[in-house]
């Protein structure tokens, strides 16, 4: 990366990113971290967080069929035409400077980017076939509600290192 990145090569238009998660009801210090870092972002980079319900769970659940289900729901709340991304295990790792860069490209080609984030059983398989990327955020198992907070921070961390913020400082 080195001497940061060139915004002079096309100008920033403003994007929409979708954080479309799995599960409702989430305890108060993942609504509040969440809306931390949400919170910091400008408008040309807005953070809106769609919570999906999750599916019924009983006795003998049949997990394949309830990932499934949240996986239409999750594809049904995605905006028409939106750059889908899937955040998985299985995906491509980036740094933040490399998320910094995605970022820029969102920016200069504006419109709306939805991240998708599958329940406590996973990602249903048709959303990582739907989506143009798949992102991990780590080799680690993380809790599904925590990866809301995280990927709000690396957002702003991201956003912060395109406009040469303090708040990133690696």
């Amino acid at each position: 990366m080195g001497g940061g990145f060139n915004q002079g090569a096309a100008p920033f238009h403003r994007v929409k990113i979708h954080l479309l998660a799995v599960g409702t009801r989430m305890p108060d210090w993942v609504k509040a971290g969440y809306a931390e870092y949400a919170g910091r972002l400008s408008r040309e980079c807005a953070l809106n967080l769609m919570e999906i319900p999750a599916g019924q769970r009983g006795a003998h659940p049949d997990l394949t069929r309830i990932v499934r289900i949240e996986g239409e729901r999750l594809l049904a709340a995605a905006p028409a035409h939106s750059r889908l991304i899937a955040l998985d295990e299985r995906g491509q790792q980036w740094s933040t400077a490399e998320l910094a860069e995605h970022l820029a490209g969102w920016l200069r080609e504006g419109g709306d980017v939805s991240l998708l984030i599958g329940g406590p059983d996973g990602l249903d398989p048709a959303c990582r076939a739907r989506a143009t990327q798949l992102w991990s955020l780590s080799r680690l198992t993380l809790p599904h509600p925590l990866v809301r907070v995280v990927v709000a921070e690396q957002i702003y961390r991201a956003w912060s290192l395109l406009h040469h913020h303090p708040y990133h400082r690696a």
